[in-house]
């Protein structure tokens, strides 16, 4: 029992350390449902970070969550789908009752999540369009009167924590556009024209002290900033956050001045050896649903599972989007690499849950292949990335003992050598993806 009990100053709510549930967990799944899902439209352009975020950026958004804002800068291909589509006079609103949920089962979602080997969720609460996915005391602007016309994050909630995962929230702090809508063109007007009131400081105050009352949720998941004019009432929040939730964590989206871990979202951020951290994407570049990402448009099978270990080795978390249908459906694509990575992690996921960051940095070798190491206490973890169909060598210097493949069905060849351990695996197909193997008392 952590007998810490947190007041609302900096110097007590900065001596909470990140508990051990998310340091273990290494996978975790983002869901980002809303009104937005009934549009699903966004061009696919960029990874974020990989241009800069000014006006060709906005105009040209491949998320599909930003939809609202799309449309409002008034030029690009979203503003164009739309004109076509919908007509001028059709309002982002206009969709909610189109968002019916009618095919929705928080059961089989949750079940599908702990399939896929995650151990965590994170649902979009609000995203910046303002819409609440839960019944809130403070606006009708909610799906529990509008649109599906239930408490899905309650719902969600329960589904989750049934399934054995734990439960997280995602929070639009400093954006709302039902309080501000200019249109942002440019990253600075995330902030500059994000609700300058004093009136939506209080507003997503209360809200977010809301969910935590309301839901407890294991993560809290605050996005883009926080109102400055509530900036001195941050420290109360986080205080009252985790004496309600004794093994809550926060992200590091707070206008810089606090966080558990910190983010990572596409190629927008770094990882960090020394903290932990956390990287989110979307499958394809959206995290909202966009009919336009096919099968063909999202991550492949091989580099999914190469990002989860890669993170993982550089003390990493991966938050994997899911993009759900306006119906509540989880398309088929996405559900396939799920269902797939939580068959890898079943065989291989020994070196994944509980590890902590190797002495050892990953390997990108000249003949192609990488090598990504982890520990528990003073046993390595290795996997091997990049080998071609049968017949692979992989010398390994600095180990000096046989090790164990954590898939059984690998024939195995050993040669340790004062030069390290040369590794003949006879049999590797593509479909086993990255090889993992235990080396014991060799970290």
């Amino acid at each position: 029992m952590n007998e810490t009990r947190y007041t609302g100053t900096w110097e007590s709510v900065k001596q909470h350390t990140v508990p051990a549930w998310y340091e273990d967990c290494k996978f975790g799944i983002f869901i980002h449902w809303g009104i937005y899902s009934v549009p699903a439209f966004a061009p696919r352009t960029w990874e974020l970070g990989e241009v800069d975020s000014d006006e060709q950026w906005f105009c040209n958004n491949p998320y599909a969550e930003w939809y609202y804002n799309s449309v409002n800068v008034g030029r690009g291909p979203t503003y164009e789908h739309h004109m076509n589509t919908y007509g001028r006079e059709f309002r982002y609103e206009d969709f909610i009752p189109m968002w019916k949920a009618e095919n929705w089962n928080p059961g089989e979602w949750a079940e599908l999540f702990q399939k896929a080997g995650a151990q965590y969720v994170v649902l979009t609460t609000k995203h910046h369009d303002g819409f609440c996915l839960y019944p809130s005391e403070h606006t009708k602007f909610h799906a529990g009167r509008m649109g599906p016309c239930r408490d899905i994050t309650g719902d969600l909630t329960e589904a989750v924590r049934g399934a054995g995962l734990k439960m997280g929230l995602y929070y639009s702090g400093l954006i709302d556009w039902q309080f501000a809508n200019d249109p942002i063109f440019v990253e600075g007007e995330n902030f500059s024209n994000a609700c300058p009131t004093f009136e939506y400081a209080d507003y997503s105050y209360k809200q977010m002290k809301e969910l935590v009352d309301k839901y407890r949720p294991s993560v809290l998941w605050n996005d883009i900033g926080w109102p400055k004019q509530s900036e001195h009432a941050m420290p109360y929040l986080l205080a009252h956050y985790y004496n309600t939730v004794e093994d809550g964590v926060v992200n590091d989206r707070f206008n810089g001045l606090y966080h558990d871990f910190l983010t990572k979202e596409y190629q927008y951020g770094k990882a960090d050896r020394t903290q932990k951290w956390e990287m989110c994407r979307g499958m394809g570049l959206s995290f909202g649903y966009n009919e336009n990402e096919g099968d063909d448009q999202l991550i492949s099978l091989p580099k999914l599972i190469r990002l989860l270990v890669a993170t993982v080795a550089d003390n990493g978390n991966l938050l994997l989007n899911i993009g759900p249908k306006a119906d509540g459906t989880i398309p088929t694509e996405q559900v396939k690499r799920l269902l797939t990575l939580g068959r890898w992690l079943q065989v291989n996921g020994k070196g994944i849950y509980g590890t902590r960051c190797s002495k050892r940095l990953s390997e990108h070798r000249a003949d192609g292949t990488q090598v990504y190491y982890t520990r528990k206490g003073r046993d390595l973890y290795f996997y091997i990335d990049g080998l071609k169909e049968g017949c692979n060598v992989v010398s390994l210097p600095g180990l000096h003992r046989t090790v164990t493949a954590l898939n059984p069905a690998l024939e195995v060849e050993q040669d340790v050598s004062e030069n390290g351990l040369r590794l003949t695996v006879k049999n590797y197909r593509s479909d086993l993806y990255l090889l993992g193997f235990e080396a014991a008392g060799q970290e």
